[in-house]
């Protein structure tokens, strides 16, 4: 049986790290969380469409999606949202709202406690 090495991608291996040393440093158990979701196989990553994300989210929210954001649907309110990845049709839609699109790294410098952070799945 082949043993499980996590996930390949420096920048992301790099991210999962940086998460779980500052949930450990700030006692922020929402990043370790996010670490965990992030550490998934590729088979089994979080891909969220930007309809279910404005069914979720309220005006104003801070979202973060332990993933890829897809494009699927509409999207009507402005939020800040950070992600692993954007498709490209969801960067556009997100764009012309006014949504502001940060990344995961920036989110957890802005906001180490990961206070009113909304984790979508």
């Amino acid at each position: 049986m082949v043993k499980r090495t996590g996930p390949t991608n420096v920048h992301l291996r790099k991210l999962i790290r940086f998460l779980i040393k500052n949930s450990k440093e700030n006692k922020a158990k929402i990043w370790k969380y996010v670490a965990e979701l992030l550490s998934k196989p590729t088979r089994k990553r979080i891909k969220v469409n930007l309809g279910k994300i404005d069914k979720l989210a309220n005006e104003n929210d801070t979202v973060i999606v332990p993933g890829k954001v897809l494009g699927g649907g509409n999207i009507s309110k402005k939020i800040t949202i950070a992600a692993w990845r954007f498709s490209e049709s969801a960067k556009k839609k997100l764009e012309n709202i006014g949504a502001k699109i940060t990344k995961i790294e920036d989110l957890v410098k802005e906001n180490p406690k990961g206070s009113k952070v909304k984790i979508i799945i």
